[in-house]
């Protein structure tokens, strides 16, 4: 299959890229950059030069496509303050992708999230996020759409994907707590930190991405979790553990001083399952997991 990746030199894409190359498709990623198409052709790729906003290539690279793996999101804008204007881009690009491959019968693999299923219980696939408004749940609309491309002729799926998507080079979620407790000299949770985060290895993503886009029925949700859920005061303790800081709570008041604009992450209960997904596409995860990757090491560069 020509299968058409955006996001495709991103933390995810840099892994789905080989893997779906790896399996003999033909990829053409979205490059922003000199620096990301340099990367894609080393990778084996080919290239289309654009961004997200630029909805004309979007569609053109989606009618040459046999299916489209849409990972791309401003993650850059979303978490400076602005996440209304990067749901609202997605959802822009994600509205040409449904009216050009509509009544085609081709894959269409939506990048999610797993924040807002169920809170205080563990989310399965059958969780659908409530809509209050919020540049989140702007998002989770952005999911819905897709899952009712199926009654355009769209073999559509959405990945809700863990929060952290761990390994070697992240610098996501736990690059950021991990800088964090170098720089304050602490390691911190908030509460007692039993609250939980599902985990998932780049790698292991990856290879649901590939599944989705090859396997996936038109409306599937899959979780990409590995982990239903580490404790963070688990997290905590392995991120003291391997860079000799003192490992304590935090205190709700001081949370947004410790921790930053990730104050209001830290101490959300995330628990999800993959057992649907597991079933659907037989995706058996076989990478590292998330504390074992903290103990290697793998996130020495995190504020050095």
């Amino acid at each position: 299959m020509r299968i058409f990746v955006t996001g495709a030199s991103g933390w995810i894409g840099s892994a789905v890229v080989p893997e779906l190359i790896d399996a003999g498709h033909r990829v053409v990623g979205l490059a922003r950059s000199d620096a990301s198409a340099a990367a894609l052709t080393a990778a084996g790729a080919d290239v289309v030069r654009g961004t997200v906003d630029d909805l004309d290539v979007l569609r053109d690279a989606a009618a040459a496509s046999d299916g489209v793996i849409h990972l791309a999101f401003k993650h850059d804008i979303a978490f400076s303050g602005d996440f209304q204007g990067a749901a609202e881009a997605d959802r822009r690009a994600v509205d040409v992708f449904g009216e050009t491959l509509a009544g085609s019968d081709r894959p269409f693999v939506l990048a999610s999230g797993l924040a807002g299923l169920a809170p205080g219980r563990v989310a399965t696939e059958r969780d659908t996020a409530g809509f209050d408004g919020s540049p989140v749940s702007i998002r989770a609309t952005t999911a819905q759409e897709v899952l009712a491309f199926a009654s355009r002729g769209i073999r559509s799926s959405v990945v809700r994907l863990s929060p952290t998507c761990h390994g070697e080079g992240d610098n996501g979620f736990m690059a950021m707590l991990v800088a964090t407790a170098r720089t304050k000299g602490l390691s911190g949770y908030t509460g007692d930190g039993a609250n939980r985060w599902p985990a998932v290895h780049r790698l292991d993503a990856a290879h649901l991405f590939r599944l989705a886009v090859e396997h996936a029925p038109a409306g599937s949700v899959l979780h990409g979790v590995a982990e239903e859920g580490v404790a963070m005061r688990d997290i905590a303790e392995a991120i003291g553990r391997h860079f000799d800081v003192p490992v304590a709570s935090v205190a709700p008041e001081a949370a947004p001083e410790h921790f930053g604009w990730m104050a209001g992450f830290v101490g959300l209960d995330l628990p999800a399952s993959s057992t649907l997904t597991r079933e659907l596409l037989d995706w058996k995860p076989a990478h590292p997991g998330l504390l074992e990757d903290l103990d290697k090491g793998h996130y020495a560069h995190a504020g050095a």
